[in-house]
């Protein structure tokens, strides 16, 4: 209790409350804009993000002075790395989440700056982020409803294999014995359930330009491997 007492400081106390409201107040913004989107991570989680960062960068500062408070921020920029990450998902070759991810980690920078009693700094991050999730909405929707360029788009191509389950083992590495003959190195494999007595492989290439007919002819070659229901391939731009 006396220990309490003896850190009781009107003057900081004030600061701290000025820097968690401002934190409070930017992060809501900016997660009001996710939630009316709809968004995974929406108003609650943003202004928590943002709380949470002033409250740490405010506690270092008060302990230990600004040297600690820059060692806070570090540890804070990891942890919502942490927190993004469970908010990426990963279906099949399409990842979503990577905006909410940025977004949260956009709201620890501004949560950061109020903490550390940057007040304008935080409000000129909040509208930067903003800004970012609207103004730029329909220029990536324009650019996406553009027909992909061929020559200068870059893709991903993937080979399929449907096989019974428990032939799964020799399709894949012949599979891969195949496509590595035939000069497609594989990037990254993957299998899937497909029904309940099936499995589909899925192998990327590090190829990004192929000659389809060279790969029709692999093609046709897999879907001669015993216990290969169905072979093809096909091609995605690359988003990396």
């Amino acid at each position: 209790m006396l220990m309490a007492l003896q850190n009781f400081n009107p003057g900081a106390m004030l600061d701290t409350i000025v820097s968690l409201t401002a934190a409070f107040v930017c992060g809501a913004l900016i997660g009001l804009e996710r939630q009316v989107r709809q968004r995974t991570a929406g108003l609650r989680t943003n202004t928590l993000v943002a709380v949470g960062a002033a409250v740490f960068v405010d506690l270092a500062v008060r302990l230990a002075g600004p040297e600690m408070a820059t060692r806070v921020v570090a540890y804070v920029v990891s942890g919502v790395g942490f927190l993004g990450a469970g908010a990426i998902m990963k279906e099949g070759a399409n990842i979503t989440g990577l905006n909410t991810a940025a977004t949260l980690w956009g709201s620890a920078a501004v949560g950061a700056c109020a903490g550390a009693s940057m007040i304008g700094e935080a409000g000129i991050a909040t509208l930067f982020v903003i800004a970012a999730n609207t103004l730029l909405r329909p220029v990536v929707n324009r650019i996406n409803r553009r027909p992909v360029n061929d020559e200068s788009a870059e893709a991903t191509y993937y080979v399929y294999a449907i096989c019974h389950r428990s032939a799964q083992g020799d399709v894949r590495e012949q599979m891969l014995d195949m496509l590595e003959a035939a000069s497609y190195p594989v990037r990254g494999v993957e299998t899937h359930a497909f029904g309940p007595q099936d499995t589909e492989i899925e192998a990327m290439l590090y190829a990004t330009s192929v000659d389809a007919a060279e790969l029709d002819r692999v093609i046709t070659s897999i879907e001669a491997v015993p216990g290969v229901l169905q072979a093809f391939w096909n091609a995605g731009t690359d988003d990396s």
